[in-house]
């Protein structure tokens, strides 16, 4: 016979057994559900008798994809997986052409490339439009840098001349609109209007840097629908004087004929200023080339991992002595052209150190409308120097605006 004290020892060993029973068993029954939820995973029609339909997400489904790859390493996927759970549940609807406009132009600004932009249908047009007449608007011939537009040259006698608007004033808004930052595409699209209407803008004149600061000025300036002259020339002391103002679609025929025209005047020598040109058509910058130079590289293609070439062959226009006048607004195939003449030991190149714009913008359309403009290439000299970010480095450096026009004759002239 067991004494109290033995008996109620027994008891609580009793009840403390019990209750390690009772957990082991909650434990047990809770795996058992564990192991049958991973059992049921993926089982739609056994989880819809069992009244648990509503509980099932497809986590591992992207909604919305239309195109190969996952939302790990695709912008697209991760913009399609958006799309369609909107399309799906969202109570809201969005505008497609204003969606894409938004999204592209975010996609954009986290590259690297400065001139690259999209440009929706109605802006591509006009675009289109512009190109084939580069020269009417508003008496200012436009160029890039940085991806930021400015007036390159001004044309003498211009409504825009009248109104103070000097080279190197950037745009600040045009019709009320401000951007950081306006392309040239951007801005000959915005300005274009019908003959004798006005445009308002916005100039800002740098300071130091041109980036930021400065002085702003309004301007109020009528369109017109003629085009500027684009190749002046003049002859004194048997030295030609041709000035380019930009490498249009017919440059290379027109320059041909007033070299004709100069050395029929008696030029024996002549200075080409390819000053203040913002860029323009590479096969008229190579077809230049070929005015002077017989044969041989005239310019190198860097994309990617490929390098091509432009030669020229077929005989030059004139085999007088040359000179030609850059400064730091020379740019994109003005630089590639000037590259060509010293690099071949054809010309003496003089002024100061160019823009360094050396690279191709592409302008590729989409199939939905549009186009996007972008950086495909990079242009090297025939030597294999770089040209973008570094430019073209003249033989004779000359700082003073006001002395290269007649340093350059002199020497054009010494070297007859």
């Amino acid at each position: 016979m067991q004494r109290p004290s033995e008996k109620k020892q027994t008891q609580v060993i009793q009840k403390r057994n019990a209750s390690i029973i009772k957990i082991v068993g909650v434990c047990i029954a809770l795996i058992a559900v564990f192991v049958a939820g991973f059992a049921l995973r993926g089982n739609s029609e056994l989880l819809e008798l069992m009244g648990f339909s509503n509980l099932t997400v497809q986590q591992e489904v992207n909604p919305g994809e239309t195109v190969s790859g996952n939302t790990y390493d695709s912008l697209s996927a991760r913009v399609a997986e958006v799309q369609g759970i909107i399309a799906d549940d969202s109570v809201d609807t969005y505008d497609l052409t204003a969606a894409t406009t938004a999204t592209l132009d975010a996609f954009i600004k986290t590259m690297d490339d400065p001139y690259a932009r999209y440009f929706d249908a109605a802006s591509y047009q006009t675009y289109l439009n512009s190109v084939t007449n580069p020269s009417s608007g508003i008496g200012v011939l436009f160029g890039e840098n940085d991806g930021s537009c400015y007036a390159v040259d001004v044309f003498e006698g211009s409504e825009a001349a009248n109104m103070g608007v000097l080279p190197g004033d950037y745009i600040e808004a045009i019709d009320g609109e401000k951007k950081d930052q306006w392309s040239m595409p951007e801005v000959t699209n915005t300005i274009s209007r019908d003959e004798g209407e006005v445009v308002y803008i916005t100039w800002r004149r740098p300071g130091k840097d041109t980036t930021g600061g400065g002085t702003t000025f309004n301007t109020s300036l009528h369109y017109v629908d003629s085009p500027e002259t684009n190749i002046t020339y003049s002859v004194s002391n048997n030295t030609g004087y041709i000035e380019v103002k930009q490498i249009g679609s017919d440059c290379a025929e027109v320059l041909k004929k007033t070299i004709e025209q100069a050395e029929g005047e008696g030029a024996q020598s002549i200075v080409l200023d390819l000053r203040n040109i913002p860029g323009g058509y590479l096969t008229q910058a190579i077809e230049i080339a070929s005015l002077f130079i017989q044969s041989g590289t005239v310019v190198q293609i860097k994309s990617g991992d490929n390098t091509s070439t432009k030669t020229v062959d077929g005989g030059d226009v004139t085999n007088v002595p040359l000179v030609v006048l850059v400064n730091d607004k020379t740019a994109g195939s003005a630089e590639v052209l000037a590259a060509a003449l010293q690099d071949s030991h054809r010309a003496i190149i003089v002024g100061v150190q160019t823009q360094g714009k050396g690279s191709v913008q592409v302008m590729q359309p989409l199939s939905f409308g549009g186009a996007l403009r972008y950086t495909a290439a990079t242009y090297l000299s025939p030597s294999g120097r770089a040209i973008d970010g570094v430019g073209v480095t003249p033989d004779v450096v000359i700082s003073n605006t006001d002395r290269q026009v007649p340093i350059a004759l002199e020497i054009a002239a010494s070297n007859r």
